[in-house]
């Protein structure tokens, strides 16, 4: 297939794309320059369509208007209000993997052939299948999806190949957190274990800080923001803003010029002790994961020759002291946090490519889930139903197979349905059920003689196929989990591209434009006096140059304009 060959990291908060360049990992630049492009997605009052910076700089002035953090309900039922409409979680990733496609085309010069994907390690089934379909809406051919902590064990492994080492990844994005466990050997990485936690990461602890602002304010200052979400998406940026000056200070200041109904001016005095002390819950959190990581690997703290740091919110300071203070040494951070797992999928790009400055490195990977199905037991008269049967373990190496046989339990039994769940729990109701499958016309026999084999085969991507095969006749039934809570149909899929086909997107080459102004309207509402006139006078002056239609007035007005606000920000 000809084209380019890329990696592709769809994170919450941002994602980015990454290529093989001279053998080594390169990260793309977007549509406005920059490497991160942000997961969001605005619709303007016309119907045209945002993605990216732009639209993550309307959060804060069209919140309403604005989807953000949409990968957390990959794979559920859940609907996006976005403005008047109402999109599917699959829907909006498409239109972030979509962007990145152009991106990476207008900077190589070529189309895309092949991507692969990445998602968290604890992401369930149908959240590995909703971004299947996302990939597929976006007109992206994805074969290979490929664990986030992986990857990034990847771009580690890359200059550390000629290295023997165990290794943890602790990877804590701006959504999901995950732990990985991993051997470096000769240019093999071998990945032992994996645990997490799919809805823990950044965007919790800006979370808790918010709701900590918020309350503050509703008690010293009387301003209630509950029914206010441009109030709410002000405090929630400035706050962003101060727990990333407290990854280096161990104070900071919020100021919110005219907030609230009353149009006050605020300002609140943030510490690193009172953050840090907010976050003990979050904390507790991470480590459970790490212990479980490492047990499932029979190993102890000690026996780890690294922790390597990946994802954004690894920056801080507390989720750094955290691993030293559990592994007993420091963390490493030797590549930037943000762009490792996009340089680990752009090598798996490679390896499947054949590319011959990776040809010497292999990966393994495992099963982060337990994956069974329901079954019953019966004693005399009673029977007991909904416990959850185990026949792939978590840890289990990938790709892998596995068959168990069950009997049926009653006398003159013809059918069983065959409900297929992933979890740690021994009762189903407590795990994620997956998709069921009825199994029929099943020989009448007494209880217990009749058997039925079920196997389950589980893929590098961590996708899931389910044999069901009755032993006396041979009859096998399969189920595909292509359905259940979350799950696209095929006419569903086939009525979305659609959709999206119809869709007004904003022209590319005029992004830089668009988001420039977005940026500056979002820094307006924070400033006030001469400084929010000096602001105006220069929004003003980009919207004249827009009229003109001259590109060297644009571009004059567009660099003078984002000094200006870089300038402001910084004030």
């Amino acid at each position: 297939m000809s084209g380019a060959h890329i990696g592709i990291d769809l994170g919450t908060t941002y994602s980015l794309v990454a290529t093989l360049v001279d053998d080594e990992p390169q990260v793309l630049e977007n549509a406005v320059g920059e490497l991160l492009t942000p997961s969001a997605v605005s619709l303007t009052d016309d119907g045209e369509l945002l993605v990216g910076a732009v639209a993550r700089a309307r959060a804060t002035t069209h919140p309403k208007a604005t989807a953000l953090a949409f990968k957390r309900d990959m794979g559920t039922d859940r609907l996006v209000s976005l403005g008047d409409r109402e999109m599917r979680p699959e829907e909006l990733s498409a239109l972030v993997l979509g962007a990145l496609k152009r991106d990476a085309e207008a900077v190589l010069g070529q189309s895309i052939a092949e991507a692969v994907v990445t998602v968290p390690a604890y992401f369930g089934e149908l959240g590995r299948r909703a971004t299947r379909d996302a990939c597929e809406l976006a007109g992206l051919h994805v074969e290979r999806i490929i664990n986030e902590p992986t990857a990034a064990a990847l771009a580690y492994g890359l200059h550390e190949r000629h290295r023997e080492m165990r290794a943890v990844v602790l990877d804590l994005g701006g959504g999901t957190f995950d732990v990985t466990v991993l051997e470096i050997m000769e240019g093999v990485i071998e990945i032992q274990a994996s645990a997490g936690d799919s809805r823990l990461g950044g965007e919790d602890f800006v979370d808790r800080l918010s709701d900590h602002v918020v309350a503050e304010l509703r008690q010293r200052y009387d301003i209630d923001l509950a029914s206010d979400p441009r109030g709410l998406a002000r405090v929630r940026d400035a706050v962003e803003m101060a727990k990333r000056r407290l990854s280096k200070d161990a104070r900071t200041q919020i100021a919110l010029p005219r907030l609230g109904a009353s149009a006050r001016d605020v300002e609140l005095e943030l510490t690193l002790d009172q953050a840090e002390e907010l976050w003990q819950p979050l904390l507790g959190r991470v480590r459970g994961p790490i212990r479980r990581a490492l047990g499932d690997a029979g190993l102890k703290p000690e026996d780890v020759d690294e922790v390597l740091l990946v994802g954004g919110a690894t920056r801080m300071p507390c989720v750094v002291q955290l691993a030293a203070t559990l592994f007993g040494r420091l963390p490493l951070r030797t590549l930037p946090p943000d762009f490792a797992v996009a340089h680990g999928a752009a090598i798996q790009a490679a390896l499947k490519r054949g590319d011959a400055a990776v040809a010497d490195m292999v990966v393994t990977d495992v099963a982060p889930f337990t994956l069974g199905i329901a079954v019953g037991d019966k004693v005399g008269s009673h029977e007991v139903s909904g416990l959850f049967a185990p026949i792939l373990d978590r840890g289990t190496v990938l790709p892998a197979s596995r068959v168990r046989t069950f009997s049926t339990i009653s006398n003159g039994q013809t059918q069983i349905n065959v409900e297929v769940y992933q979890g740690e729990h021994s009762i189903c109701r407590e795990n994620q059920k997956l998709g069921e499958l009825l199994l029929k016309k099943i020989p009448a026999k007494p209880a217990g003689e009749e058997s039925v084999d079920v196997r389950f085969s589980y893929d590098m991507n961590g996708i899931l196929d389910v044999d069901a095969t009755i032993k006396s006749t041979g009859r096998t039934s399969t189920l595909t989990i292509d359905r259940g809570d979350g799950r696209l149909t095929a006419s569903q899929r086939k009525e979305i591209k659609k959709r999206l086909q119809t869709l007004k997107f904003h022209p590319r080459d005029a992004l830089p434009n668009a988001t420039a102004l977005a940026r500056a309207e979002a820094l307006y509402l924070e400033l006030v006096g001469t400084e929010r006139d000096i602001l105006s006078d220069a929004m003003r002056s980009m919207r004249t140059a827009l009229e003109s239609q001259d590109p060297v007035l644009i571009e004059q007005a567009r660099s003078t304009l984002l000094g200006l606000a870089h300038d402001l920000a910084q004030r």
